[in-house]
């Protein structure tokens, strides 16, 4: 992806953020492999802070995954801010990282939240949906939308993701812990939603990153987030949900 063609510049990015060159580089192959090179959007990020998450946000792998999120904003949004929404039994909180204030946030945040409850999606897709509204984009929103397992309440997270369908909204959930959990059989399965039974379109993605994160290469993360978003640009303009 070019200069011309990135909403932040390479230039930008080196002067303010050096330490995420390498991953703005490795978003910029992946978005031209997948034809979104000049696409626009808000890309927001979800995180799990349930019980069970304490001790990717100890290892730093949170800290990682948020500053891969940057890395692509600065590709996707031209003012290269991502918000953040944490959440567990309800929205433990929200933030903003940007490429001029990001390292050691995420466990800064995290530590000031206090206590790790339960999982609920839908409090934090309503929130997304609630600060998109409220900013006036024009562009549609990419959720990068982090989990370690089924929510507490399945049934408001499929109502909530359901009537988020007809939104300009693309939720890609990102799976961390072990693949052979069975709470990921319910993403798999939210994944899976019918169109248009259960919503207008397909408005959801997703993909499991392991049991160790961090070990996923950029590249690959960043080839495995950009899977169905193209696919849902093309249903939802179609649809006349994305101008």
């Amino acid at each position: 992806m070019t200069a011309e063609t990135a909403a932040v510049s390479l230039t930008k990015v080196q002067e303010t953020a050096p330490g995420l060159v390498s991953l703005y580089k490795s978003a910029g192959v992946s978005l031209r492999k997948q034809g979104l090179a000049g696409q626009r959007a808000a890309v927001y990020l979800v995180l799990d802070r349930s019980g069970s998450m304490r001790r990717y946000y100890k290892d730093g792998t949170v800290q990682h995954l948020a500053e891969q999120a940057l890395g692509l904003a600065a590709h996707l949004d031209d003012d290269g801010v991502v918000p953040v929404v944490f959440f567990s039994t309800d929205v433990d909180g929200t933030a903003e990282l940007d490429l001029g204030n990001y390292r050691g946030r995420i466990q800064e945040l995290h530590d000031s939240y206090g206590h790790m409850g339960r999982t609920n999606y839908h409090w934090a897709i309503e929130a997304v949906i609630s600060h998109y509204k409220a900013s006036g984009a024009t562009d549609p929103a990419f959720v990068i939308f982090q989990t370690d397992g089924a929510p507490y309440s399945k049934p408001a997270a499929e109502r909530a993701l359901c009537e988020a369908a007809g939104l300009p909204i693309f939720w890609q959930f990102v799976g961390f812990g072990d693949p052979e959990g069975k709470g990921f059989e319910f993403l798999r399965r939210l994944d899976d939603l019918p169109v248009p039974e259960r919503r207008v379109v397909d408005n959801a993605g997703f993909f499991h990153a392991g049991l160790e994160p961090r070990l996923l290469k950029d590249e690959e993360l960043y080839t495995e987030l950009m899977v169905e978003f193209p696919e849902w640009l093309a249903e939802a303009r179609a649809a006349g949900i994305v101008r």
